[in-house]
């Protein structure tokens, strides 16, 4: 039997404003789906000998970090210069202290999220210096851009995390900015976020204005923020990371790992053979955030790309870095520390359909490896260089989908439909079955921005294509936005403690 609408009921039906802001989902996806296994037992086995072989024969660089070679002495690592060598057995000691997986406290304690086990959690891009969008183009990010991106990430439900640099607000001093940044995530979201890590006192004051946020006991007691920052790969731990591991891992909070490798240029052009090196890279660091502090909430990372070796260009979203993050994820189980990788990268410069490919591609390998926490998994363009406010909101409705993907399907009597067929004589239909009716608001993930309307009905709607549909979204979002309850009080520390520090610094802008 063929159920009939009329044009009218249909297009009454979705001529309706989608709303704004998703419904409210989890703090975060808890995983109940089995991992996938890329790789077998003896590649494991030989990946990992490799990395142990870098740890123990070549050593890592710990530069312009004497308090970090002398921690390295007494724990029994051989340090010659700057260059140290520590085995296995110290190395796998170590890293045993780390907590398998922690939580995050927010500020909102129901958007607390927990990291690792099997738990994922998605942030967005991160870093980039310019912004993106459909009428205003590519330009250098300001402080309006990322607290307007604050408050986008804080109305999508799929993103469970703030983040921290969305963009850079290159129109504040570099030396300054970091305030600002702080500020804006402390009080125009309630979800989790990062801290700075470009230099120690930007760190610090990271953890101090944590404190005015949550109150000294909690952070005495809880994780509230992390760090997060990259080893100077091939080979090479510098202040900036040492420094960090310091401020946050000795203040008890987190500390995020992750090599960024560029296969061929910053590790070897071999897969196997970067996920190595970026596997000893990221354990030598969260063995020394163990030294600092044992039990420090630590992420190892890994973040690898491959290039064009013709332009020296980095793609993103091709099969190699895919499989790295299969692997990396089944490497981090087995020395049950959570996992930082991956995220819908792409190398387009607009949200097209390259962007759409490589992202899709890039997410869904992380997804399946288990990474438990994803950073650039919503807004990264042009090789990470651009935040773009329509790949934002795009990201935001495919990771839903992946929601809805990890949590699996039941297959107890209801979800097999045991009692529909009662309502349903052969050759009829389920439409108006009590199962069918008990169901239809929940039965299907609904993605906001994806057209499914007849050719008719998407004309007579300005025939927008999924860019323009994004455009309208993040600017009704941004219309919509209502920004969380803060206690005035702590309003008022938090802007003090920045307006003081402010004072304090110079100008720099670099």
């Amino acid at each position: 039997m063929v159920i009939y609408m009329s044009k009218r009921e249909l297009t009454g039906r979705r001529s309706r404003a989608t709303p704004a802001v998703l419904d409210s989902g989890p703090a975060y996806v808890t995983r109940r789906i089995p991992y996938y296994a890329f790789l077998d037992e003896e590649a494991l086995v030989r990946i990992e000998n490799q990395a142990f072989h870098v740890l123990e024969t070549v050593g890592i660089e710990f530069r312009e970090a004497p308090d970090a070679l002398e921690r390295w002495r007494l724990a029994g690592a051989s340090v010659a210069g700057t260059r140290v060598r520590a085995d296995r057995a110290l190395v796998r000691a170590l890293l045993a202290t780390a907590p398998a997986e922690f939580t995050q406290v927010a500020r909102n304690a129901a958007r607390s999220v927990r990291i690792g086990g099997p738990h994922q959690v998605f942030a967005p891009v991160y870093g980039s210096p310019f912004v993106r969008d459909l009428e205003g183009g590519r330009r250098y990010g300001t402080l309006a851009d990322l607290q307007r991106l604050i408050k986008l990430t804080h109305q999508l439900a799929p993103l469970h995390h703030s983040g921290f640099v969305t963009c850079e607000p290159c129109d504040i001093p570099v030396s300054k900015r970091h305030l600002d940044m702080l500020l804006a995530h402390m009080t125009l979201t309630d979800k989790p976020h990062l801290g700075a890590i470009t230099e120690r006192s930007r760190a610090e004051d990271s953890i101090a204005m944590a404190r005015l946020l949550h109150g000294e006991a909690v952070v005495e007691q809880h994780c509230v923020i992390m760090g997060n920052v990259n080893t100077n790969s091939p080979l090479l731990v510098d202040k900036v990371v040492t420094d960090a591991a310091q401020v946050y891992c000795g203040a008890g909070q987190g500390l995020v790992v992750v090599p960024f490798i560029l296969s061929g240029a910053m590790g070897p052009v071999t897969t196997a053979g970067a996920i190595a090196q970026a596997l000893a890279e990221a354990m030598i660091v969260g063995a020394y955030t163990q030294l600092v502090r044992p039990s420090a909430p630590f992420v190892l990372g890994n973040f690898l790309s491959s290039m064009n070796l013709r332009s020296g260009a980095p793609t993103f979203g091709m099969p190699e870095p895919l499989m790295s993050n299969l692997a990396i994820g089944q490497l981090s189980r087995r020395l049950n520390l959570p996992l930082r990788c991956g995220g819908a990268l792409t190398a387009s410069k607009v949200p097209d359909a390259q962007a759409a490919a490589e992202s899709a591609d890039s997410m869904l390998s992380t997804v399946l490896g288990g990474a438990n926490f994803i950073l650039h998994a919503a807004g990264w363009l042009e090789g990470g260089l651009a935040t773009g406010y329509e790949k934002l909101v795009l990201d935001a409705d495919r990771l839903g989908a992946y929601e809805t993907v990890l949590r699996g399907f039941a297959t107890d009597d209801d979800a097999l439909g045991l009692d529909a067929y009662a309502d349903v004589e052969p050759g009829g239909h389920f439409l108006g079955s009590a199962h069918t009716l008990s169901h239809y608001r929940t039965a299907f993930y609904e993605a906001p921005l994806s057209d499914s309307n007849s050719v008719e009905q998407w004309e007579e709607q300005g025939s927008k294509d999924a860019a323009r549909r994004a455009y309208d979204r993040w600017n009704q979002l941004l219309e919509e936005y209502t920004p969380p309850p803060l206690d005035s009080a702590v309003r008022e520390s938090l802007e003090d403690y920045v307006a003081r520090r402010k004072s304090e610094l110079p100008d720099a802008w670099y």
